[in-house]
């Protein structure tokens, strides 16, 4: 039995339809994402989880326990907000040991796991000072430390990231990661970043107008997405359609295309390719799902330039490519330039549905 259940999860606000007969197992020590656009409905459904929204239908099982009534104070998880929710006239040992208080536990047990948790964020000997005197970074740790103090068996982040800078980012999630691996607490977080869910999640729940459209590993929802909303939405992308003619090759605007899958002959497909997935080839390198096209637009930004590449093959659409800058280094290619390019066949994966 998964560790955190939801069944039939719906709720509205007067007309507006915020979940839609969600369904979700979360398992012991994973850590889940819930990932999509402002309004999706991911929000909603973590305050839901956390009893500070009550669903209209549907329930809740934690640990098999229906907690699909009962109140914040009676289920067991620690929470993050975005804004820190920081008490501001206490002081960073105070704050942590705000959970606490409801514990039967003596002062110096209290001081004991105050250290503890400062030490395991990184902030030891912090506990005197206030947060104003604190940066964002280290206001969101205490603010971490605390959810953590009183042992949850759940840990929920609303959005922990987003009102720090972006290095700051960066460090926090691997440390958040890191921590979660650490103590295995079940984790269920909400982002709006596809580098934050990427880079965080066990398992990713993509959501839009109140329903799931994929859950997956990241591997998966990057590479296999299940429709045209899920591969925008993750990142950039070439969009690959055709009417398959064999069981493992479909026609693309006169373009035989092999592709990773048994297709059904006479059926369209969709296909999305990201643009790291596209190869330079050798020109004279004419392979199955090779073609040759021109260079329009180069984007220089850093660790790898984005190309946009016009196809030879007539009514063919641009398709975008990303390549390493160090790789590019040695392959020197200019504006109008023609170059052969490979579209692998295991990276094209049938998409299963339109959006």
């Amino acid at each position: 039995m998964s560790h955190l259940q939801v069944r039939g999860i719906g709720k509205r606000f007067g007309a507006f339809v915020a979940l839609d007969a969600i369904d979700l197992d979360v398992q012991k020590g994973e850590f889940v994402v819930l990932l999509g656009p402002s309004g999706c409905g991911k929000t909603t459904l973590l305050r839901t989880l956390a009893g500070l929204e009550m669903q209209d239908q549907g329930q809740i099982i934690h640990a098999g326990r229906d907690i699909s009534r009962l109140p914040p104070a009676q289920r067991d998880y620690g929470i993050v907000f975005q804004s820190y929710a920081l008490f501001p006239n206490l002081n960073v040992g105070q704050n942590v040991a705000y959970g606490l208080n409801n514990k039967r536990q003596g002062r110096e047990a209290f001081r004991q796991r105050v250290d503890e948790m400062l030490a395991l964020v990184g902030l030891p000997g912090t506990e005197n000072k206030y947060p104003a005197q604190l940066s964002g970074g280290q206001q969101q740790r205490i603010a971490l430390a605390r959810a953590l103090a009183t042992r949850p068996d759940l840990l929920f982040l609303d959005e922990p990231l987003s009102a720090l800078d972006a290095i700051e980012r960066v460090r926090l999630r691997t440390e958040i990661r890191k921590l979660q691996q650490r103590l295995g607490v079940t984790t269920v977080m909400v982002t709006h970043d596809q580098e934050e869910a990427l880079s965080m999640a066990d398992r990713i729940v993509v959501m839009r107008s109140g329903r799931i459209q994929q859950m997956g590993d990241p591997q998966t929802i990057y590479h296999r997405p299940a429709n045209d909303f899920v591969a925008d939405f993750i990142g950039r992308g070439n969009l690959i359609q055709g009417e398959a003619s064999a069981a493992d090759t479909i026609v693309h605007h006169g373009l035989s295309l092999q592709c990773d899958a048994t297709l059904q002959p006479g059926k369209a497909y969709r296909f999305y390719l990201r643009p790291e997935d596209i190869r330079l080839l050798d020109p004279l390198e004419a392979t199955h799902n090779s073609l040759l096209a021109t260079v329009d637009k180069q984007e220089f930004l850093g660790a790898f330039t984005l190309v946009t590449l016009n196809p030879l093959h007539t009514g063919m659409p641009a398709l975008v490519a990303q390549f390493s800058s160090n790789y590019l280094d040695g392959r020197p290619i200019e504006i109008g330039s023609r170059v052969r390019i490979g579209l692998p066949k295991e990276r094209l994966h049938p998409m299963q549905e339109a959006a």
